[in-house]
């Protein structure tokens, strides 16, 4: 589907380094954005199992404007449904997590089992002819897993999970400790005044030249990659740990320790297009669950997790470092928000913005990073703008 260029009045740069600003800013593209990606033929991850270990387990979540709930099941299996009564759709569950053994709709009394299942409404024999509760169950989109992080799409054109993620895969794994067997230990839960895009437009560039902690511990990577899928603009980085010279820095050195046994897997960080974030830092698992609330709000859950075979000093480590070290108030992230405030207030000014360091040719997408380059970004924003449908001008 192609944009109508007359509605919108945008037409893409030429140069593939080049994003217009208005995409950040305009409110009716962010509508466009829920239809064409949020709702389109996209996966998106709402949850991990380790968030929701025991049966009648659940949290809330959204998809845009859509909401969720996601719970676990008698049969210990994760599921996905839409959070609203199948009778008049009453949003079921209100609270952001818990435990239940069922989901009762305040409206009319519906009550749904942990499955979804309809199994009690008020007054039932007096409803239509032909009514039966198993035609009113909570309806699910589709779902599928990667270990244990739970996707779903709302579109049947979407291609399998395996293909979505193609590349990023392994990279994916790791920034889960491996394997997927995660618990969760808490979240941190934060509104950004700015659009999504700025939250995602992460890149390797910044980190040293904004973060004061990257200067304050002399912390310096070693060798690592950036990539980028060819197909989606997922982007990954790997990157190997120094360990930090702490000096009179901090009053708890631990908080920036690598319990690690293998440097080279010190740190790893996976952005899925459109939406998420998986990072593996030191000692830190994150997963950041994000919600595009609107065109200049962004809502990020930050969850953190240890691995099911921690033992308990690894565990109280994990808890300690997690926040502490990479949460929105973060030692290593604490700037970011200022900056993704910062963005979109300058994003509201004309013309365009314009990638630079790692760029070899303003007129043909690379694939070829190095660690600190800005360009991983620019595949990802190629297949936004396929998505979206802007023809790119050819001048």
């Amino acid at each position: 589907m192609h944009i109508d260029a007359a509605r919108t009045g945008l037409v893409w740069p030429a140069n593939l380094n080049e994003i217009p600003k208005e995409v950040f800013t305009r409110a009716d593209i962010f509508d466009d954005e829920l239809k064409q990606i949020f709702y389109g033929a996209e996966w998106h991850p709402v949850a991990h199992v380790g968030e929701i270990p025991n049966p009648g387990d659940f949290k809330t979540f959204s998809l845009g404007e859509i909401p969720l709930l996601i719970a676990r099941a008698k049969d210990n299996e994760v599921r996905v449904f839409y959070n609203a009564c199948s009778h008049r759709g009453n949003q079921v569950e209100a609270a952001p997590y818990g435990n239940k053994r069922e989901f009762e709709c305040p409206y009319h009394r519906w009550l749904f089992g942990i499955d979804g299942d309809l199994v009690g409404c008020p007054s039932e024999r007096e409803f239509s002819p032909g009514f039966e509760r198993k035609n009113y169950p909570l309806k699910q989109p589709r779902t599928d897993k990667f270990q244990g992080l739970v996707f779903i799409t709302l579109s049947d054109e979407t291609p399998p999970l395996k293909d979505f993620l193609g590349d990023i895969r392994p990279t994916l794994a790791e920034a889960m400790a491996g394997d997927g067997r995660l618990k969760l230990i808490g979240y941190q839960r934060v509104k950004y005044k700015t659009n999504w895009k700025a939250y995602c437009d992460n890149d390797g560039y910044h980190a040293p030249l904004l973060h004061r902690a990257f200067q304050l511990l002399n912390w310096q990577g070693g060798t690592g990659r950036q990539f980028a899928t060819r197909e989606y603009g997922h982007i990954g980085f790997e990157s190997e740990l120094t360990v930090a010279r702490v000096g009179n820095t901090l009053n708890d050195p631990s908080i920036v320790e690598f319990k690690g046994v293998d440097p080279s897997k010190g740190s790893r960080v996976v952005e899925l297009f459109p939406f998420f974030i998986a990072t593996k830092h030191l000692d830190t698992i994150n997963l950041r669950f994000a919600i595009a609330r609107s065109v200049d709000e962004t809502e990020v859950h930050y969850a953190y997790f240890h691995h099911l075979d921690d033992d308990d000093e690894l565990v109280r480590h994990r808890i300690r470092q997690s926040s502490n070290l990479l949460g929105p108030c973060g030692l290593v992230s604490m700037e970011d928000a200022s900056v993704f405030h910062r963005v979109h207030i300058g994003n509201h000014t004309p013309g365009t913005v314009a990638f630079q360091k790692g760029v070899t040719d303003t007129r043909k997408l690379s694939f070829q990073f190095k660690q600190n380059d800005e360009t991983g970004n620019l595949p990802r924003w190629e297949h936004y703008r396929r998505v979206m449908g802007f023809e790119r001008s050819t001048t």
